[in-house]
């Protein structure tokens, strides 16, 4: 029944994407952090208290997220078996972004082909920190590719690595704190201590799938008849070319399968911020690269299935063993 559900899940996010009309549980996450962040928040607490108030906002968010899972899939159960097992379907279904990552990247790329670049700048400043208002065509192209890369991990594999090893309660746990990094995971004057905590725990949730990544992109490459060797290679190198210690894994292994150039000087809140350079540059960044992005992201989704229905067997075996 649990692979039923795995199985389920993927496939309704391949084909529906994000549900736009939906009351989104990661978008409820959201306005709860929101509302914990400015309850915790006091203008004269100290480094010490801030982290404190980080800590208690980080552990009740994803206790929350996780008991409310659990409670609401087993409130279901009492209806009906059929009841509980299409909540869980739906709920794991709302971890994914595979369909969705390529929808919104795809906004962008179709302003490019048009010739409209301030809409592509306007669109693109949707999925990214950057500033995009002054981004030239190849910045942005070089943007959409790193999205592109750096969010496999974190709304694709990352969240079938938690349905195959815990079921949605496991992936939903996992989007809360991917959430809270995102929101208040910052090394800004106002998040630095009280993001802190969410912050260490998004790394830690994210060690194994980045690497997983990584790994799922090399094999996409050789799947693709692309340079798996340069995708390995680059991998071997540049992994660690990158602030955050998961993120640098899947944008080295795709810029090693393409054959381009990722990182490089960014802007946040007009306040320049060089990166890394991540690959080797042995063409420039075209509009190709970025439909060559999408079949790496669509074919490491489907491995990171497989492997996910495996996990998911393995542990069922081992419960079923003792």
């Amino acid at each position: 029944m649990a692979s039923i559900t795995l199985i389920s899940a993927y496939l309704l996010d391949i084909i529906l994407g994000d549900p736009q009309r939906f009351p989104h549980p990661v978008r409820l996450i959201g306005r709860f952090i929101v509302f914990l962040e400015n309850l915790f928040r006091r203008a004269n607490a100290s480094p010490l208290r801030q982290k404190i108030f980080g800590i208690l906002l980080a552990l009740i968010v994803v206790g929350s997220t996780f008991l409310a899972t659990t409670f609401l899939i087993s409130w279901a159960g009492y209806f009906s078996q059929a009841a509980s097992f299409i909540l869980s379907i739906f709920m794991g279904y709302f971890t994914l972004a595979t369909r969705d990552l390529h929808v919104e990247t795809r906004r962008v790329l179709k302003a490019l082909e048009a010739g409209d670049l301030p809409g592509a700048r306007q669109e693109l400043s949707f999925l990214v920190g950057r500033d995009t208002a002054h981004l030239s065509e190849p910045e942005v192209i070089r943007a959409l590719v790193e999205t592109i890369a750096e969010n496999l991990s974190d709304g694709v594999i990352a969240p079938l690595f938690y349905l195959g090893l815990g079921g949605p309660p496991w992936a939903m746990t996992y989007k809360a704190i991917n959430t809270l990094d995102s929101m208040v995971g910052y090394k800004n004057e106002r998040f630095r201590h009280m993001g802190w905590a969410s912050a260490r725990m998004d790394d830690a949730a994210n060690f194994i799938p980045a690497r997983l990544s990584g790994g799922l992109v090399v094999i996409a490459a050789f799947l693709l008849g692309k340079p798996w060797r340069d995708s390995l290679e680059i991998l071997r190198r540049d992994r660690r070319q990158h602030a955050s210690p998961n993120s640098a894994w899947p944008e080295a292994a795709t810029a090693g399968a393409l054959g381009v150039q990722l990182g490089g000087l960014n802007y946040y809140g007009g306040q320049p911020s060089p990166k890394p350079f991540i690959g080797n540059r042995k063409k420039d960044l075209d509009f190709g690269d970025v439909r060559e992005a999408w079949k790496i992201l669509y074919l490491s989704s489907f491995g990171m299935l497989l492997l996910a229905l495996l996990l998911n067997w393995a542990v069922e075996g081992f419960f079923c063993l003792r």
